[in-house]
């Protein structure tokens, strides 16, 4: 018998990659190009030809057991170096290889950084709508995560609410930006706010809490958007970073996490996310991928073709009827569900070979996703199909 926790995990198993499936069965029955699946965020924009170049490179020029060996769980020293004067160039920081740990992407990041934080019951704060996975990785450690929601109009936290969810309990913050679902991305003025709350929360209970970006769309921006750099607006501050969507890597599972080298016991969690990072099983992030990654850090997927989606897919809903903030980064659509059961909304689109996820995934009801990571044809076939959609309810 699986243990009672994995019992309820599998019943709850994610609507998103349920979606993923069903369009599997619905191309085998209607054909693929008759079957719109707008479910999951699976990069479509090529990884841009450095990829292959320093793979060839590193593969042809470096010793085969120095690639293929092991290294520090924290990750090869010369790479973390690589990275931390990158973002010293780009940011103006102080970063040293030391606050840079190599992981299996942001998820596997994310889950090091709690399993080196949280004590059981441990309160940690999101944001809805929010990435679903970030419930199961809090309860992977017995943590308990807590809602706050976002205003229905720009989708950026309601910060009153914010304030007044913060406990003695409270030992971490999860922001998402630019976000997944929404696109949004959380603005410098709203960053300070959040930081001086935070400062002040930490003064009147003589604690420490975390804020942790996590940030795989940090380089997918649109119509010249800044992403705040987070280490600039507050001392606790964590980064889990991800090369999935910035090479259209996701299959390799390379990413890092940033840890301030102001932020309280600093020196502790760098070692305890290395010891993390090796108990959890990831042992060290792909070896190979660290080296590829470290040698094309300027290099980034063309976002112009995300950009071009998102452009044909919003106008073309909004025209129909369909209420959306408009993304600034990202590649999802977060529109209003024109009926309150987004899960029924959901269910009716499937009629029309439109594979959507339902917006209580994210934890915000009467809402849906949109994932615009697919190819410009399939946006365009899809369009017929969004109109006697939309017809139902406009």
């Amino acid at each position: 018998m699986i243990s009672q926790k994995m019992q309820k995990l599998v019943q709850s198993s994610s609507v998103i990659r349920a979606m993923f499936e069903e369009g599997h069965r619905l191309a085998a029955l209607y054909g693929a190009n008759n079957v719109y699946d707008f479910s999951i965020g699976n990069p479509t924009a090529p990884p841009p030809e450095e990829v292959t170049q320093a793979i060839i490179e590193t593969l042809s020029d470096e010793n085969p057991i120095a690639v293929h060996g092991y290294m520090n769980n924290s990750g090869y020293e010369d790479v973390r170096t690589a990275i931390a004067e990158h973002l010293n160039g780009i940011h103006g920081c102080q970063l040293h290889y030391e606050q840079i740990i190599m992981t299996c992407g942001a998820a596997g990041g994310l889950n090091v950084i709690l399993k080196t934080l949280l004590n059981p019951n441990d309160e940690v704060i999101v944001f809805a709508p929010f990435f679903g996975e970030y419930a199961n990785y809090i309860n992977n450690f017995d943590g308990k995560m807590v809602v706050v929601p976002t205003d229905p109009d720009t989708f950026l936290p309601n910060l009153s609410r914010f304030e007044d969810s913060i406990t003695p309990k409270t030992k971490a913050v999860i922001i998402n930006t630019p976000n997944n679902p929404t696109g949004v991305v959380y603005p410098a003025s709203l960053l300070n706010e959040m930081a001086q709350i935070l400062e002040k929360k930490q003064s009147d209970f003589s604690s420490s809490i975390y804020l942790i970006s996590d940030e795989p769309y940090r380089e997918l921006v649109y119509d010249a958007t800044q992403v705040p750099f987070i280490l600039d607006y507050f001392k606790n501050a964590i980064i889990g970073y991800s090369y999935s969507k910035s090479l259209s890597l996701p299959g390799e599972r390379i990413g890092y996490i940033v840890v301030n080298p102001c932020a309280d016991d600093c020196h502790d969690i760098l070692a305890a996310l290395n010891v993390a990072t090796r108990i959890l099983g990831f042992v060290n992030a792909p070896s190979l991928f660290q080296k590829v990654t470290a040698k094309i850090l300027d290099t980034t997927i063309d976002v112009g073709i995300y950009q071009k989606n998102r452009d044909l897919i919003y106008n073309h809903l909004t025209s129909l009827g369909f209420e959306c903030t408009k993304p600034q980064g990202a590649f999802y659509l977060f529109p209003k569900s024109p009926i309150p059961d987004d899960k029924q909304f959901c269910e009716i689109a499937k009629q029309y070979h439109i594979l959507l996820v339902p917006g209580c995934s994210f934890g915000c009801p009467g809402y849906f996703r949109l994932s615009y990571c697919v190819s410009y044809e399939q946006i365009v076939r899809s369009l017929p199909a969004f109109e006697q959609l939309a017809a139902l309810f406009f």
